[in-house]
């Protein structure tokens, strides 16, 4: 399928064809459309002057028939630049689009006042998209590198550096696996605590207290969260250690203060340093007073996104 079957002087108007911002889904949606013979854009945010919605990186994926996918600002501009991808996709080039501050379209303003620049590559090749899926399937973190130059976009490993960003002419567009959130123990907490990660968009496990602290240990790296949800610090120690054993970007555990305290000392007990204690979160949560589930579950999940972001900010993340 070409754009010619759509007729040169066919209106094609933008429709949304997936509300999402998950860049896994971006990506699998152009790979899937481009796959199936049908034109694709894929849209990147790599320029921000002054404020935006969106960090550098941002994307959608912008069909011929004129479906799309993601958000590189507040949702105000998007059908905006969906219609500039179709043209860039009707002339067969590919081009910038600025918006905002500094841009030649002054009827589109966004709200935040500042502007940004959006490059917008037409597809070629579907082979580094799916390079990056799989990589992401596997739990591996993975690089898109555009060079408007030669027009091309090519995959790569994960390097040393995890921002987004211009380097030797070339944009880099990093992507890494879903967090996955690990909740253990057997209580109300741990069953709405899983039903707000999983609506936050986090996979989650819901580990079997039967479970070996080996095979428990395998499911961690560091994209992952480990949540101890236990009311019973024996239950708890085996995976607690198991997880300090290996390298999540967050360790929390229920409790108060006096039991934190207990925890600390069965950790010492068992050769624990104080710099490994010091990973661990608790009591768990960004507020520690909370006693109903729902409350816990809210203060867990938004503690694991803080965290997470955080984390984002430093040039290696892991």
């Amino acid at each position: 399928m070409s754009l010619h079957d759509f007729g040169e002087d066919e209106v094609v108007l933008p429709t949304v064809a997936l509300a999402t911002d998950e860049p896994v889904e971006i990506l699998r949606y152009a790979y899937d459309s481009f796959r199936a013979g049908i034109p694709v854009a894929l849209v990147t945010l790599v320029e921000v002057r002054g404020g935006a919605a969106r960090a550098i990186g941002a994307q959608m994926a912008v069909r011929g028939d004129g479906r799309y996918c993601g958000f590189v600002s507040g949702g105000c501009t998007e059908a905006a630049v969906a219609a500039e991808a179709i043209q860039a996709l009707r002339k067969g080039h590919d081009r910038f689009l600025r918006l905002g501050e500094g841009s030649p379209f002054f009827d589109i303003v966004l709200p935040c006042g500042g502007g940004i620049t959006l490059s917008i590559h037409i597809l070629k090749k579907a082979d580094p998209l799916g390079e990056v899926l799989s990589n992401l399937a596997s739990r591996r973190p993975a690089t898109l590198r555009y060079t408007p130059g030669s027009e091309s976009m090519e995959f790569g490993e994960e390097g040393s550096r995890s921002q987004a960003g211009w380097f030797d002419g070339t944009f880099t567009t990093h992507y890494q696996p879903r967090i996955r959130v690990l909740l253990c123990g057997r209580s109300v907490e741990l069953t709405i605590t899983a039903a707000v990660a999983r609506a936050a968009g986090y996979e989650v496990d819901q580990i079997d207290l039967a479970v070996d602290s080996s095979a428990f240990a395998s499911r961690i790296d560091q994209f992952s969260a480990v949540a101890l949800l236990f009311h019973d610090l024996d239950r708890e120690l085996p995976l607690l250690q198991a997880a300090l054993r290996s390298n999540p970007f967050y360790i929390g555990a229920l409790g108060s203060r006096r039991t934190h305290e207990k925890r600390i000392a069965l950790l010492r007990e068992h050769g624990f340093e104080d710099a490994d204690i010091a990973r661990i979160k608790a009591p768990i949560g960004v507020f520690d007073k909370a006693r109903d589930a729902s409350s816990i579950a809210l203060s867990v999940v938004a503690d694991i996104a803080a965290a997470r972001s955080c984390g984002q900010q430093a040039p290696d993340f892991g």
